[in-house]
């Protein structure tokens, strides 16, 4: 049975018995003024009265150094720290770990930037290797809509990277994914009639889909291709489903964002028909003249990639080509928001990078009272010549290109030379010979469009340096890398927020074996999209 104890009032002490005089007197750490000795050698009144006063004393100090107001925990000396941590610290951090009850963040910043990063910090990682994204949070835009939407060519905030653009970037790009992901599930299109409504799910709830977009082949395949291989006839196929129109229908995200945002997201190359398009790479003429002398002398000299323009400019058997449906869903929502504030933002990954360049500037050539368009890019090729770069800056269209440093796809078509490089060589005495060679041998001078923001598969601490190249072009891969950017010279975002779940799904050969060997060792379930270890916290998200 357990008896509370109860606090004894000081003036109650005589009635407690000496203790036996064999007693071993010991130095008291509260009681500073007992001595040690071997044997306490004094009469039985004097002990009395010497145990009452030094307990009395011993009592007050403790008084004392209860009513003592804690320190704070900045004011606290790291030493002291350190050594109550190895005495397992206070009373009411018993039964926990050696430093949870100490707030280390505030002591030694550093420490939490290391643990964060280390492959030991177990919740870190449990995180991390789920599939449930944790996305940084959505500020208030506000007035700051136009900047964050390229109007000054986002000057002052790639680099570092401001941490509301890197959101919107991410965000984007997600739409792009919801569109490979509508094609995997159904890419068969049948071309005995109109294509049948497809199921897209949005990666934003605020969003709605108002348009299915399709890209048609001018090229196509013997008939014997599909007799043998009828399972792969999507493979195929002259047109196929490539992308969307969505538009934001919620209240306060409109408030947010300070407008109501339009977007147009393709997808990149799956189909043989389309890998065809893509090697055809000579420049082509993007407006056919027809020896019209009215037309802009800088339009007859725009040229683009000629399998880009077949997969923008062809009609199907039953649907529209690329362009005129884009234009057509795009003037039919600005009528019926005309007295709202807009904004075009047209995205996309590898293919649709390009085609994206194409619709930007199909909608500015074609569509009437245009509001802002801004195009944020991933991976994408060389689409045109310098005139065609030269006419989308003269229809004020905005182009965000995320380039990986170690992504090929992004040096082709042409030679693999630099843009830097390219105006070093305008700017020397080869200059004349640069421009000789590009009227002669246009193939070799593609030009890029817009603004760069540079990320390198190398700043990953989770994926290998020398990552292949089908990692270094994918999609997931990029937003990785978008979501740790900070600066050119800044090392991986300690606190990124993006999953790995994806990333090792698709991509498990190029992470470091440390990272799969953690996830190995948490269970991680990548089909049931949820660590089935026992005794793990759940994702914070």
């Amino acid at each position: 049975m357990k008896i509370a104890s109860t606090p004894l009032p000081l003036q109650n002490l005589h009635l407690f018995q000496a203790r036996p005089a064999g007693f071993m007197c010991q130095m008291s750490l509260l009681n500073p003024l007992t001595r040690p000795v071997a044997t306490c050698s004094i009469s039985l009144s004097e002990k009395q009265q010497t145990s009452t006063e030094l307990t009395r004393l011993h009592l007050a100090n403790l008084e004392k150094l209860l009513q003592k107001p804690a320190t704070p925990p900045n004011q606290l000396d790291p030493q002291t720290l350190h050594k109550d941590s190895k005495n397992n610290g206070p009373m009411e951090n018993k039964g926990k770990g050696r430093l949870e009850g100490l707030n280390l963040t505030r002591l030694w910043p550093e420490v939490k930037a290391s643990e964060q990063m280390s492959p030991r910090n177990f919740n870190r990682l449990q995180r991390l290797l789920s599939k449930t994204n944790e996305y940084s949070p959505r500020n208030n835009l506000g007035s700051r809509w136009r900047e964050y939407h390229g109007s000054n060519h986002w000057k002052g905030l790639l680099d570092p990277l401001d941490e509301n653009l890197r959101r919107e970037v991410v965000r984007y790009g997600e739409f792009v994914q919801a569109a490979y992901q509508s094609f995997h599930s159904n890419p068969t299109m049948s071309e005995d009639g109109p294509p049948s409504p497809h199921q897209v799910v949005l990666p934003d709830r605020s969003y709605k889909l108002t348009k299915s977009l399709y890209a048609t082949s001018s090229i196509g395949l013997p008939k014997w291709v599909d007799e043998m291989a009828p399972d792969l006839g999507w493979m195929t196929q002259r047109s196929s489903w490539i992308g969307y129109v969505a538009v934001c229908d919620d209240k306060r995200e409109i408030q947010r964002m300070g407008r109501r945002d339009i977007i147009i997201a393709l997808r990149g190359t799956a189909t043989c028909l389309e890998w065809a398009e893509n090697v055809r790479a000579q420049l082509v003429q993007i407006q056919e003249d027809n020896d019209d002398n009215s037309i802009d002398p800088t339009q007859r000299q725009s040229k683009v990639e000629c399998g880009f323009l077949s997969l923008h400019k062809t009609s199907g058997s039953h649907v529209p080509s690329l362009a005129d449906s884009v234009v057509e869903e795009i003037q039919r929502l600005m009528d019926l928001y005309k007295d709202e504030t807009l904004s075009i933002t047209v995205t996309g990954h590898s293919l649709g990078a390009a085609l994206a360049l194409l619709v930007a500037d199909e909608i500015g050539t074609r569509a009437l009272n245009v509001p802002p368009v801004a195009v944020f890019s991933f991976g994408g090729p060389r689409v045109g010549n310098k005139a065609f770069a030269n006419r989308m800056n003269a229809q004020n269209v905005k182009v965000l290109r995320i380039v990986n440093s170690q992504d090929v796809i992004t040096k082709v078509p042409g030679v693999f030379v630099g843009e830097e490089l390219d105006q070093k060589l305008r700017n020397t005495r080869v200059g004349a010979v640069v421009d000789m060679l590009e009227k002669n041998m246009p193939l070799e001078y593609y030009s890029h469009v817009g603004t760069e923001l540079r990320v390198d598969t190398k700043m990953s601490p989770y994926l290998k340096p020398n990552a292949d190249m089908a990692c270094c072009h994918d999609l997931e891969a990029y937003l990785h890398l978008v979501d740790g950017f900070l600066a050119s010279d800044v090392p991986f975002r300690e606190n990124a927020k993006r999953s790995l779940g994806r990333l090792l799904q698709d991509q498990r050969s190029n992470v470091k074996k440390l990272y799969t060997r953690k996830a190995k060792a948490l269970t991680l379930n990548l089909e049931s999209d949820r660590l089935t270890m026992s005794g793990c916290l759940p994702s914070p998200t």
